[in-house]
């Protein structure tokens, strides 16, 4: 059995993916550091390895990858899709919260990849497949720090599938659109709502199981040449300038 480490895995995207692989056959692994929400995922999926941990620590990724081995044995694929949202204007944004968003975004696929190189080349090479945002391929107001994060982790996913490649490991991005999570919905009023959905051709939020299915392509073996993109899940917002409402009227 094919297995994956999926990590933020108590909510949102995180645990769409886990549901879509664990209906594909496939051993998971859910990781996040909020326990009780972990729980109440494992308690809806029925089936799964929950493992609570912070990916920005080492001591604790260590950790994770000691109960993961001795759970499974193996790793085919790792899904990074732990994240920290921060939002605020540049003089606002302290050296603090610049560094939280830092450590969970960026440090943490490359502390959870690192770690986990050998187990994923092991069997001829897994797959890793950074989430990083449509937020690291065009700037927008108040995301600083978490625009930033996901541009270098766009970055990092072409280092990565440079250099381990060698191994088989094939390395990918996911950059997500606006999505309807509950992270989305606490923090886009529907103002927002609005101006999104006149920015995107498709006219509307995507849904958590449509990235997750864009996930599970890319760690499958029909995906097996495909190393060291970045696509965008996004219902074509990237691909738009201005304009959309006064052309549909």
């Amino acid at each position: 059995m094919k297995t994956a480490l999926v990590t933020g895995a108590a909510r949102g995207i995180g645990l769409a993916t886990a549901r879509r692989l664990l209906d594909n056959g496939w051993g998971v692994t859910l990781l996040d550091r909020d326990a009780e929400e972990l729980a109440d995922a494992m308690q809806d999926l029925g089936q799964g390895t929950a493992i609570v941990a912070d990916v920005s620590d080492p001591a604790q990724i260590e950790e994770a990858w000691d109960q993961h081995s001795q759970i499974h044995g193996r790793l085919d694929a790792l899904i990074n899709n732990a994240g920290v949202a921060d939002f605020g204007p540049i003089r606002e944004t302290t050296y603090d919260r610049w560094r939280t968003v830092m450590a969970t975004n960026l440090d943490g696929p490359f502390l959870m990849t690192q770690a986990f190189t050998s187990m994923l080349a092991a069997d001829g090479g897994g797959a890793v497949v950074n989430i990083t945002s449509i937020s690291g391929l065009r700037a927008s107001t108040l995301r600083v720090a978490y625009g930033t994060s996901k541009a270098a982790l766009a970055h990092l996913t072409l280092q990565q599938a440079a250099e381990l490649g060698e191994l088989g490991i094939r390395v990918n991005a996911v950059a997500p659109g606006p999505v309807n999570t509950k992270l989305a919905s606490a923090v886009h009023t529907p103002d927002i709502r609005a101006a999104y959905h006149d920015a995107i051709p498709l006219n509307r939020y995507g849904h958590e199981d449509e990235i997750a299915q864009v996930i599970a392509f890319l760690v499958s073996d029909a995906a097996s040449y495909v190393t060291g993109q970045v696509l965008a899940a996004d219902g074509g917002f990237g691909a738009t300038g201005i304009g959309l409402p006064s052309l549909r009227s």
